[in-house]
């Protein structure tokens, strides 16, 4: 029997199913490319080379999507999307297992890169499913139900495999992902739909070149605003479990609760975001990254009050765990239908171009000043990012671009 493709979907019963498989699979995904930032000293020690050495293996995931994502989502094109997302899961557990075999460091650097190249493809086709699933009405509410999956690997995928790398060792960390991501990919190949992604003309249409989308401007912004932000928050998190340890003043046992904590505050912050990103697309977001800018300035403060950072770790996850779905939607919200799957690949590489130059960022400067910076690094970071989304928020008025 063929399997059904969702081509009306403002006709159909709202796909529950579909966008709680698309979120377990981003679960596994995001969990596996931030593992690492968990479990940073076990990996040191086990390889002999230092914390900002396994911190690049954050930035070296990243970069390798940053290379990939665009060219691989325009070379797959045509095919189905349902079935990319498949191949794509059965590479990112071959990383994940490579990783977790890999006896020396360049080996493990070469898994990590595997994993990218399947990470990259699988954002640059997971970002828009969504719009293929629901109306546009409805974009805030899918897009905040498929983004609780990178919420609850914060929430549990990180914290729970901290926990299993710091009990039993963080090579089988790993090994327990590739085997998650395998059983989650047989739950996408039985209740994900599939979907007709291709835009079609209206008759007489001409089609024109990307590059004369007028979506394109506030596309290309938008992607500036998230390599900001997200550069602004990694530079931080990425050594936030040295952090705690060191400047925090937390056992190593007590930074699985922490971050535990931490992706939970998340949680409810995707659910306010879940209301609030289709009825204030522009106030929410600049709202929740200045509040992310005022708890991490805090824990630059107060860094040695451990009541005072559990405080501010919640505010800052509530804070931060809606912003990207709110940057998801307002992408979906900006770009033209046909623009919209390039516009989600090259959010992507915003997104992992953030992520790997704060890990980079993070490790020189942790290198040259110490970890008792690095908050005030994102602060910094992130205040710039809400300005110039401000700023261009008004000269896009003016243009009639927004």
């Amino acid at each position: 029997m063929a399997e059904p493709t969702i081509k009306h979907p403002s006709v159909r019963p709202f796909p529950w199913l579909g966008l709680v498989t698309l979120a377990l699979a981003i679960f596994v995904s995001v969990t596996t490319e931030f593992l690492p930032t968990g479990l940073l000293p076990e990996m040191a020690h086990d390889y002999n080379v230092s914390l900002s050495q396994v911190g690049l293996l954050v930035t070296i995931f990243a970069v390798t999507v940053v290379i990939a994502t665009t060219p691989l989502s325009i070379l797959t094109r045509s095919y189905s999307r349902k079935g990319i997302v498949v191949v794509v899961m059965v590479i990112l557990a071959m990383g994940a297992l490579g990783a977790a075999i890999a006896p020396t460091y360049g080996l493990l650097v070469i898994a990590r890169v595997v994993g990218g190249l399947a990470h990259g493809l699988f954002w640059a086709v997971v970002g828009g499913y969504a719009a293929h699933l629901v109306p546009r009405h409805q974009l805030g509410r899918a897009v905040a139900i498929t983004a609780s999956g990178a919420t609850a690997a914060f929430v549990l995928g990180v914290p729970i495999g901290t926990a299993v790398g710091h009990a039993l060792g963080w090579r089988l960390a790993f090994a327990f992902m590739a085997g998650l991501i395998l059983i989650l990919t047989v739950l996408v190949v039985r209740f994900l739909p599939a979907v007709d992604h291709r835009v079609r003309l209206s008759t007489g249409e001409i089609p024109l070149p990307l590059r004369k989308d007028r979506s394109i401007t506030p596309v290309a912004i938008l992607c500036v605003v998230i390599l900001l932000l997200m550069t602004a928050q990694n530079v931080f998190y990425t050594y936030i479990a040295p952090w705690l340890i060191s400047i925090g003043g937390f056992g190593a046992a007590g930074v699985p609760g922490l971050l535990l904590l931490y992706g939970g505050a998340g949680a409810v912050g995707l659910v306010v975001a879940g209301v609030v990103a289709d009825r204030f697309p522009r106030g929410g977001f600049v709202v929740a990254f200045v509040v992310v800018a005022l708890a991490v300035t805090t824990l630059w403060m107060f860094g040695a009050r451990q009541p005072v950072v559990i405080g501010a770790i919640v505010v800052w996850g509530v804070a931060f765990g809606g912003g990207p779905a709110i940057i998801q939607t307002r992408m979906l919200h900006v770009a033209s239908a046909r623009m919209r799957e390039t516009a989600v690949a090259l959010q992507t590489t915003a997104f992992n171009l953030g992520i790997g130059g704060g890990a980079l960022v993070g490790g020189l400067l942790l290198n040259q000043l110490g970890l008792r910076i690095l908050p005030l690094a994102e602060a910094i970071l992130t205040v710039v990012g809400v300005v110039f989304l401000a700023g261009s928020d008004v000269w896009l008025a003016r243009r009639r671009l927004r």
